[in-house]
């Protein structure tokens, strides 16, 4: 059975793609390329969820981000 996991990502100072999922605590990696990334992630994805992490599922459904200019 497929899982869906909603992964958060971001771009650090130095260049490198961090992807971070909510819905699993301690989920988190980071990769040089987006692609990297991906496949990081699901790596870790696999490791918390073998090591009998608590998935969040149901969690709230990512909308987006945006700025603010004040």
């Amino acid at each position: 059975m497929k899982r869906e996991f909603t992964v958060i990502v971001e771009q650090g100072q130095d260049g490198y793609y961090i992807g971070t999922v909510p819905g699993l605590q301690g989920c988190h990696t980071q990769g040089r390329t987006l692609d990297e990334l991906t496949t990081r992630i699901k790596e870790a994805i696999q490791v918390c969820l073998d090591a009998g992490e608590d998935s969040d599922e149901s969690g709230p459904d990512f909308l987006g981000v945006y700025k603010v200019t004040i």
